[in-house]
């Protein structure tokens, strides 16, 4: 668990957490060499950067960290500020279908030839936050989100546009009245029924479980993806032979990861089932004043 030094005041000194993974591809020795010549301190691998800071600020940018070598990213710091970021190939995640989700500086995205890196943001400046747990486990619990974001499922998006507006909820000044009426990018289903990673976005993203639990409203119920092995199978059988041997290439040459995400993308693709009704979409205005009675009601 990080230690917060106090200063003599007893006052809380400053500290800052990052940390990266590479997923799909690990970091080759000129890459990681590259990383290091922006901190002497961190702890560098082929597969992950972590460093904390007790005083100055670490020396990198993450977005063009992202861009150009990790697929995930977290960073709290104890004046309240809370950051992840993950980063998808285009063929599996449209950017067009991201930027519905997208709000000011809180959901935004940025896209490369290849990638779209998400980029979510919490912050909280009412009061210096108390490190009472462990800034390492934060990434594990959360990451699993974009392997579910890349197999289709898009709860982990709709949660972080609701927590950009519940913060309204306690800072007015987040956005303009406007807001009011904007209304809600597409409800995916199973709102009610969040996986583990989902709820750990979640808290880190401060959702209230009220405004949730009022947005889940009109969330259909989620169909559990099982893919039968049968199916699978013939599905992998009718690939071409060519294509096949494209495929192994690139395992051969470390891309599984990356790649059975592809596979599984396009095999749900293939065999997916029919389209669920969607919801009528509501106003901002409308999911806070619900979230609001639910209170008064209890």
């Amino acid at each position: 668990m990080p230690t917060i030094d106090k200063c003599v005041d007893g006052v809380v000194s400053e500290y800052q957490y990052y940390e990266f993974l590479a997923i799909d591809q690990p970091l080759d020795d000129f890459d990681q060499a590259e990383v290091r010549k922006l901190s002497t301190r961190a702890t560098i691998t082929a597969t992950s950067l972590v460093n904390e800071y007790h005083w100055g600020d670490f020396k990198g940018d993450p977005s063009s960290l992202m861009a150009r070598y990790y697929d995930a990213h977290l960073y709290v710091a104890n004046w309240g500020t809370h950051r992840v970021m993950f980063r998808l190939p285009c063929d599996l995640l449209d950017p067009g279908v991201v930027e519905t989700y997208c709000v000011g500086d809180q959901v935004s995205a940025r896209g490369t030839a290849e990638f779209v890196v998400l980029d979510f943001t919490s912050e909280d400046h009412t009061e210096e936050e108390e490190f009472d747990y462990d800034a390492e486990t934060l990434l594990s619990a959360i990451v699993g989100v974009r392997a579910e974001l890349a197999a289709g499922d898009l709860r982990p998006l709709y949660l972080a546009w609701l927590a950009a507006y519940g913060a309204w909820e306690h800072d007015e000044d987040v956005f303009d009245r406007d807001a009011d009426d904007n209304l809600e990018p597409p409800v995916p289903p199973g709102l009610g029924t969040l996986t583990a990673a989902q709820r750990a976005l979640a808290g880190f993203l401060r959702l209230d479980d009220d405004l949730l639990a009022i947005a889940a409203q009109t969330s259909p119920s989620f169909v559990t993806i099982a893919d039968d092995p049968r199916e699978l199978a013939a599905w992998v059988g009718g690939l071409p032979v060519a294509e096949k041997d494209r495929l192994l290439t690139r395992v051969v040459r470390g891309e599984a990861t990356r790649l059975r995400m592809e596979l599984l993308h396009r095999f749900r693709g293939d065999t997916a089932a029919p389209a669920i009704p969607v919801p009528a979409r509501r106003t901002v205005a409308d999911l806070l004043d619900a979230t609001a009675r639910r209170r008064a009601g209890r």
